[in-house]
């Protein structure tokens, strides 16, 4: 069998990581900056989470959720007390999509009669059912996917929200509040405050989908908290549990649960709870979430500051940020990876997209810079 070919990959095979470094077979090192996808967030092979899931492991790593696992309380009580959250209800599962699925279905049992949801122009929720329908990329959505029950709207334009909201019919409104795939576009205060308050007036849930942008990764735990907002639903992943597949859905108490409403076979096991509680201790310990911030700030500044003319702009909060070229990415990523050995992301056709762990330093930060300085844009 081989395996079903989706993925344009790079020729190189990471075999090991520690901190923000990685390293390939042949024993290359490379600098991460791009983290997995935004996945490790207190960085690679950290010793206490390595203690931790392997004293996990070598106790139970799954039960089914039929039974009591107190893992699942304290990993809510701790996330609901550090996110300023501790009034909202937690369910877990296991990806970024399938915390958008639930969120949306959850929106449509407190709205059954309306069919509609409103999302942004470029937005990314992930390739499951409703969340690849509310992702705004025909090329992702099967005919079976689009049934035409999405609106997309423009980000920071308030008032074609508001009309839609006005004209009824809506279920759910879902908001990238710092957009991944769309670029590292960022939502204001003044739009995000306007359609807090609309989505509250027509009694609309809105879900703020904090799977790239939260978890630290902006300088507050969640990217919305930047803009005075609070959710009905919050959605998260990725940096949850530094690798190991988990998502969670936060949950206001305005929703009530029934039996049976929701349900997940792998979400919230043993060994992923262990995962996100020393995912936690480290960023709690290690005080990342302020990192973020201040080497974020200081690692966009210096890029400003090369000077370069091939860089349009340089934008995002935290460690979430968008170059933009005057290129497309690819000519600057492929020589990156290959004569400088760095990683980073992509958005776009123009934008190098930088999602490293939260742990990086300001010496990493320099590090990158300089590559950066020094490779050559290389066409195909």
């Amino acid at each position: 069998m081989k395996l079903f070919d989706v993925y344009p990959l790079f020729d190189v095979n990471i075999v090991k990581g520690e901190g923000c470094k990685v390293w390939d077979d042949k024993g290359q090192e490379y600098l991460d900056m791009y983290g997995g996808h935004a996945v490790i967030s207190i960085g690679h092979s950290h010793p206490h989470y390595i203690k931790k899931v392997t004293e996990q492991l070598n106790k139970i790593g799954f039960y089914s959720n039929s039974v009591v696992n107190t893992l699942q309380r304290e990993l809510a009580e701790r996330l609901g007390k550090i996110s300023g959250y501790d009034d909202y209800q937690l369910f877990l599962v296991n990806s970024g999509a399938e915390a958008n699925e639930n969120a949306l279905k959850l929106a449509s049992f407190r709205n059954p009669n309306y069919m509609r949801v409103l999302a942004c122009e470029k937005a990314f929720h992930g390739r499951t059912s409703l969340a690849v329908e509310v992702s705004h990329n025909s090329k992702i959505r099967a005919t079976l996917n689009d049934n035409h029950h999405v609106r997309f709207l423009p980000m920071n334009d308030i008032e074609p929200w508001i009309r839609e909201l006005s004209r009824g019919g809506i279920c759910a409104v879902i908001l990238e509040c710092i957009q991944g795939v769309g670029g590292v576009q960022m939502a204001t205060p003044e739009f995000a405050q306007k359609l807090a308050y609309a989505c509250k007036r027509y009694r609309v849930p809105l879900i703020a989908d904090e799977i790239q942008c939260g978890y630290g990764r902006s300088g507050k735990f969640f990217a919305h908290q930047w803009l005075d907002i609070k959710p009905d639903i919050i959605t998260v992943a990725k940096g949850i549990a530094n690798g190991f597949p988990m998502s969670a859905v936060l949950i206001s108490p305005d929703f009530a649960p029934e039996y049976g409403q929701l349900g997940t076979t792998f979400g919230g096991n043993h060994l992923a709870c262990a995962a996100a509680l020393a995912t936690l201790d480290v960023i709690e310990d290690e005080g990342l979430v302020e990192n973020a911030r201040v080497v974020g700030d200081y690692l966009m500044e210096g890029i400003r500051n090369i000077g370069s003319s091939h860089i349009k702009e340089v934008r995002g909060r935290g460690l979430m940020i968008g170059i933009e070229l005057d290129m497309p990415h690819k000519f600057v990523r492929k020589p990156l990876i290959k004569h400088e050995h760095c990683f980073t992301g992509a958005a776009g056709e123009n934008i190098l997209r930088l999602l490293p762990p939260l742990c990086l330093t300001k010496a990493d930060a320099d590090d990158f810079i300089e590559r950066l300085i020094r490779v050559q844009p290389e066409e195909d």
